[in-house]
């Protein structure tokens, strides 16, 4: 089939990479003329294991190619995908800009019948907004279809292969057969083509995600039980992680959820709510709890060394992007705890495997990064490990020992077992077990 995505970040590049592997011909559009000609050279403008791998061999051989015009893309394809940003405004709500200047210009360069799909996360009714865009600027007959994605960071390429389903919202039989045999290859394994409406469709997704987001909260309040109680939340968890009506995922302790989904969808969910009339009071308190939870680790480093006992302290950071396999920094919680941190003159010297440069945005100024793990704790008081890469996870703790100034390590991800602490002579805080 010929396949137009429109917006080449990270939704866009993985949907275009991984419709060429499968012997599409796929046209990714962007207005970003240095990412365009970037890509064109072989420069993937965000880390994803495998992606570059995808694009580089999809595009040697011309299955996959880019461009700045829109109008090429929408002229030479008979399936349009819409994955541009839709960043959140102050009020909570998705700024839609993007979406509808895309659907405008669809419009002026349709050619013939054409099945546009939102694959970006937009609230309930943009589908809607975007065919009567469309149909203000042509004649031709279209259709508008809604096919939400359901990417890990991390993994999403896996997560694209071989999905556990595949959602396509449309008002017409005609639309939603052209998506179904789009994406037949990639659901051989008998996972299903859940077919819906379009308002279904747009829910799900928001749905989805709130969902998610609320075990993470609920796990980081439990989590929060259990210290005050002198609980340990890993037993807690296994123990309703193993009934099959709860699962084992999303029910880790820390510091929060971060990234590019979960805290905009949320937060574009409760004002849809708000605005429909049936506010989501549960979503609502997920988001508080959320928040509160970036700072817990902040909490107790301030009850372990007082207020005024931080300014000319040294912290060795592991860790900075929301979680590991990703270098997005968009909502890590990392982000409030260091420039607290930063406010109370602490020196930070931060490590994280692929995250430098997009976390210069936050940090420019403000952290001394180091070139691995062992030189961020060279002198240190502390160590304060906020993201779960596997690198961190069986360190050498006789050269940490060596390193830090003082045997402090405040975990913010629950890596280590407080026994293994308390033998190597730590004193360790962590999320919901017990202190040494």
């Amino acid at each position: 089939m010929k396949v137009c995505v429109i917006g080449s970040g990270y939704v866009g590049l993985v949907a275009g990479a991984c419709f060429a592997e499968y012997g599409n011909h796929v046209i990714c559009v962007d207005k970003d003329e240095t990412k365009i000609a970037n890509l064109k050279k072989g420069m993937i403008p965000i880390y994803e294991p495998g992606l570059s791998e995808l694009v580089l061999n999809n595009w040697k051989e011309k299955r996959l190619e880019f461009t700045v015009s829109l109008k090429e893309g929408v002229e030479k394809s008979d399936i349009i995908f819409i994955a541009v940003g839709t960043p959140t405004l102050p009020d909570g709500s998705s700024d839609l800009s993007a979406v509808f200047a895309v659907a405008k210009e669809i419009g002026k360069s349709i050619n013939g019948y054409k099945v546009i799909v939102d694959k970006s996360t937009v609230p309930v009714g943009t589908a809607a907004k975007v065919k009567t865009i469309i149909a203000n600027e042509t004649k031709e007959e279209f259709d508008v279809v809604s096919n939400p994605e359901f990417l890990k960071e991390g993994a999403a390429i896996d997560d694209f292969m071989r999905p556990e389903r595949v959602v396509i919202g449309s008002e017409t039989q005609k639309a939603g057969d052209l998506i179904a045999q789009l994406y037949a290859p990639f659901v051989l394994n008998g996972n299903p083509i859940l077919r819906m409406g379009v308002v279904s469709a747009e829910l799900t997704k928001y749905a989805c995600n709130a969902f998610l987001a609320t075990k993470i909260s609920f796990a980081n309040e439990i989590a929060n039980l259990c210290e005050a109680v002198g609980g340990n939340y890993e037993d807690v968890r296994k123990g309703m992680g193993t009934d099959s009506r709860i699962g084992r995922q999303f029910l880790y302790a820390g510091i929060g959820y971060g990234g590019s989904c979960f805290p905009k969808d949320v937060r574009a969910l409760i004002k849809t709510s708000e605005d429909e009339g049936a506010p989501l009071q549960i979503i609502r308190k997920v988001e508080e709890v959320n928040e509160a939870q970036k700072l817990r680790l902040y909490e107790k480093i301030i009850k372990f060394y007082g207020e005024s006992g931080l300014s000319g302290k040294t912290f060795a950071v592991w860790g900075l992007s929301f979680k590991p396999g990703t270098d997005d920094m968009r909502e890590a919680p990392s982000i409030p705890l260091l420039l607290k941190l930063h406010d109370k003159n602490v020196k930070l010297q931060v490590y994280d495997p692929v995250s430098k440069e997009t976390s210069a945005i936050y940090f420019e100024g403000k952290v001394d990064y180091s070139v691995d793990a062992y030189s961020a704790l060279k002198g240190a008081d502390a160590l304060l490990l906020l993201t779960e890469w596997r690198e961190f996870r069986e360190p050498d703790f006789s050269k940490i020992k060596g390193l830090l100034k003082n045997k402090v390590i405040f975990d913010g991800r629950n890596q280590y077992s407080p026994e293994l602490m308390k033998k190597e002579g730590f004193q360790y805080f962590s999320i919901g077990k017990p202190n040494v």
